[in-house]
């Protein structure tokens, strides 16, 4: 073998080792979580955005990747939720009661995909499936009695998207804060858009059109009401607008902090029916990430603070020191049972 040879054979493995040597390590793809919106779109002031953004907290907190895809009809559920199974997303987010089939379907036929639903609950616990709800119906009671506290006229109102519990549970919980303010007050404030005998009430039947929601508002303005819960997502934007423009009335916002999420609306907002949906979402996330998902029910309440009454913001003055002491020793009488509330709205 020629001594030239042996150099140019030694010239070409250090080559390589420095080639090697300088090659970058593959990269690790980010964990993707991803989310299907109801069909009241990503910003729809209620548990669509609030979902989103436990995603996005999440994205800033963990540094993972996410995306949503939103569903403009019921027919879209399957298809989006598909598109994510394809798409090898790490966890599969889905929002709201109406996706309650199109995720078991999907999660029975994919067992090795995990999803969370918001705002829902199944009778039997799939393994690769977190469900999230919500006993929306405490801190609706605390809204209920608050209004009959605040109330000039001794009407006040509500109304729902469509009569499903998750929607109902609201009404409920409202009307029957109202009557309990009555009970301990010997006041007759009446409570309009809900019947808690006959679970029969308002309904727009729909999530999305604005000016359903203002044509409601208007209608229970009308009959009197001065304080008005609409339970619709974005519909609710429109009883906004119908109440900032009549100028003689308040409203309760759902789901999130209304002052927060819709702060042209400030003014009217007395206090919102909260539910941490994102947070709850950000620690589902979190659990799959380091392997201590477990499929079954997370239910937020009072007292985990999953669910809650916003601060009173720019109407604070509405709320008498008297009532404000009021509502934290209904707050502890819900908390140690001592209040009852409907046991078919039970999470």
């Amino acid at each position: 073998m020629s001594k030239k040879f042996l150099v140019i054979m030694s010239v070409l493995l250090i080559a390589v080792f420095a080639l090697s040597a300088c090659a970058k390590p593959a990269e690790t793809a980010k964990f993707k979580a991803c989310m299907v919106t109801d069909t009241g779109g990503i910003d729809d002031k209620s548990f669509n955005a609030t979902g989103w953004k436990g995603v996005t907290d999440a994205m800033a907190q963990f540094d993972i990747d996410g995306k949503y895809l939103e569903s403009k009809e019921i027919a879209d559920f399957e298809k989006n939720i598909n598109a994510f199974i394809a798409e090898k997303c790490d966890i599969i987010i889905t929002v709201g009661f109406l996706l309650g089939d199109a995720t078991q379907a999907a999660a029975i036929a994919n067992p090795e995909q995990k999803f969370s639903i918001i705002d829902y609950g199944y009778a039997e616990v799939m393994p690769n499936v977190v469900s999230q709800s919500y006993q929306t119906d405490e801190a609706a009671f605390l809204a209920g009695y608050l209004s009959a506290g605040v109330t000039k006229t001794g009407k006040v109102g509500t109304f729902g998207g469509m009569n499903i519990p998750t929607v109902s549970i609201f009404m409920d919980g409202y009307a029957r804060g109202v009557a309990y303010y009555n009970e301990v007050h010997g006041t007759a404030v009446e409570t309009l858009g809900w019947d808690v005998n006959t679970k029969e009430g308002l309904f727009t039947n729909d999530f999305s059109d604005q000016q359903k929601g203002a044509e409601m508002a208007i209608s229970l303005m009308d009959e009197g009401a001065d304080i008005i819960v609409p339970v619709a997502g974005p519909v609710g934007l429109g009883s906004a607008a119908a109440i900032k423009d009549r100028g003689n009335a308040y409203l309760i916002g759902v789901d999130y902090d209304w002052f927060v999420s819709a702060p042209e609306y400030g003014d009217i907002v007395l206090t919102s029916i909260t539910k941490s949906m994102d947070l709850m979402t950000t620690n589902v996330i979190k659990s799959a990430m380091d392997g201590t998902f477990a499929g079954g029910p997370i239910v937020g309440n009072l007292e985990n603070s999953g669910v809650g009454l916003a601060p009173f913001h720019n109407l604070e003055s509405l709320v008498s020191a008297e009532l404000a002491a009021e509502l934290e020793t209904v707050k502890a009488d819900l908390l140690s049972g001592k209040i009852q509330l409907n046991p078919d709205f039970k999470q």
